[in-house]
């Protein structure tokens, strides 16, 4: 009997040292964010002397500011059709969505950590703080000016009726370049290639002009109506001009100048027509396009006869091109640096006598046909727009 007990014992003994182990080697280890861009604004308090955290709110004073900032890509960045569109994917990761809405107050979820530092499997629980409303906004006012119970101008003044704070340093193209310098390899096949911080620094710009030297140009104004005239900045945060919804108002800044040759009114059969188009990086101080490597320009010379039918056509592509599976790599750049140029020829040959039209158009993409596509983007979603567009009419004798 004695020999049973110790027996039984035994094996509860093994038994629980097995559970152990096996408990040991199931256990989920939770990996603390360590990286900034895989952690949300930390939650805001609304400042004293405001109602709310929203834009609408800061608009009631600001009226310009607020104007201005409802025709900006920023006020789209969670609405935006194509980001919504990605977000729907198994593959797309929570993380994606802390730069297009910033603030934890905007966020449905807190997340606290990764299990197994795996980004799809987040340690989440529930914020008691969301704002649907909030949300959205996408980048709002305060996504940038309010932190720690105070709204952060330029001048800490103390004429507002909230409270305020001077921070110039935090207010700098810093802030812009942590969203706007976003590289990572989050996995094999996705990429995080925002590198336009990267090309400012390594142009010639860098030290003389920043971010808001041009995306946020100076102006005197009033902030506020009846407080009298000051140096402001413009917040359209101009950049493609691609609007964001069909029909939608934006704000256009070129990087791009356009430098055509001449072309003659008349030519001889079997004399040779040539034109060229010279585009310089002219104005951007970064690469153009920049940002989103899908971003491309393309360039279409077409020449037609009366009827309208194409006799001779040449297409080229300024941009990147990726491979995104099996796994995620550049295949080729051709960007243009600042200050860099570049010239397009077409050429034909009449063999006979007859009236023509030479088309030429560049446009400004936000992404291709098949992607949109694939991202089931309909005719709502512009994909395009035409920066440069010119016909000469030809006469062959």
């Amino acid at each position: 009997m004695q020999k049973k007990i110790v027996y039984v014992s035994l094996i509860i003994f093994v038994g629980i040292v097995a559970y152990q182990v096996f408990l040991k080697a199931t256990e989920k280890e939770i990996h603390p964010l360590t990286k900034s861009w895989e952690k949300a604004v930390p939650h805001q308090q609304i400042p004293k002397g405001l109602a709310s955290l929203s834009a609408e709110q800061c608009g009631a004073c600001h009226v310009k500011h607020y104007e201005e900032w409802q025709h900006s890509t920023h006020s789209h960045a969670w609405t935006d059709l194509q980001f919504q569109a990605e977000l729907k994917k198994e593959s797309s990761p929570y993380l994606c969505i802390n730069c297009h809405i910033p603030l934890q107050n905007q966020q449905e979820f807190i997340v606290t950590g990764l299990i197994d530092g795996d980004i799809y499997q987040p340690v989440k629980q529930t914020n008691p703080h969301f704002d649907k409303k909030l949300q959205q906004e996408g980048i709002n006012c305060a996504s940038c000016h309010v932190r720690d119970n105070v709204v952060i101008g330029s001048t800490g003044t103390t004429k507002a009726p909230h409270a305020t704070r001077k921070d110039p340093v935090f207010l700098s193209e810093k802030l812009c370049l942590s969203c706007h310098n976003a590289k990572a390899v989050v996995t094999s096949t996705l990429v995080c290639s925002f590198e336009t911080g990267d090309e400012w620094k390594a142009g010639p710009y860098y030290g003389q002009k920043n971010c808001i030297s041009c995306h946020m140009e100076p102006t005197k104004r009033e902030i506020v109506a009846g407080f009298g005239e000051r140096l402001s900045h413009l917040h359209y945060f101009a950049g493609s001009g691609i609007p964001k919804e069909k029909g939608a108002k934006t704000k256009v800044l070129n990087g791009l100048a356009f430098y055509p040759s001449e072309v003659e009114k008349t030519y001889s059969v079997n004399e040779e027509i040539v034109y060229r188009l010279k585009l310089k990086n002219e104005f951007a101080g970064h690469r153009v396009p920049s940002g989103d490597p899908e971003r491309f320009f393309g360039i279409s010379m077409e020449l037609m006869d009366e009827t309208g039918k194409v006799v001779s056509r040449k297409t080229d592509r300024i941009g990147e091109k990726w491979e995104w599976y099996p796994a995620a790599k550049k295949i080729s750049d051709n960007n243009l640096n600042p200050k860099e140029e570049r010239t397009f020829t077409f050429s034909y040959k009449p063999t006979q006598k007859q009236k023509l039209t030479l088309a030429v158009k560049v446009t400004k993409n936000r992404l291709d046909k098949k992607s949109a596509e694939y991202n089931k983007l309909d005719e709502r979603y512009p994909l395009f727009i035409t920066v440069f567009d010119e016909k000469y009419a030809i006469e062959v004798k």
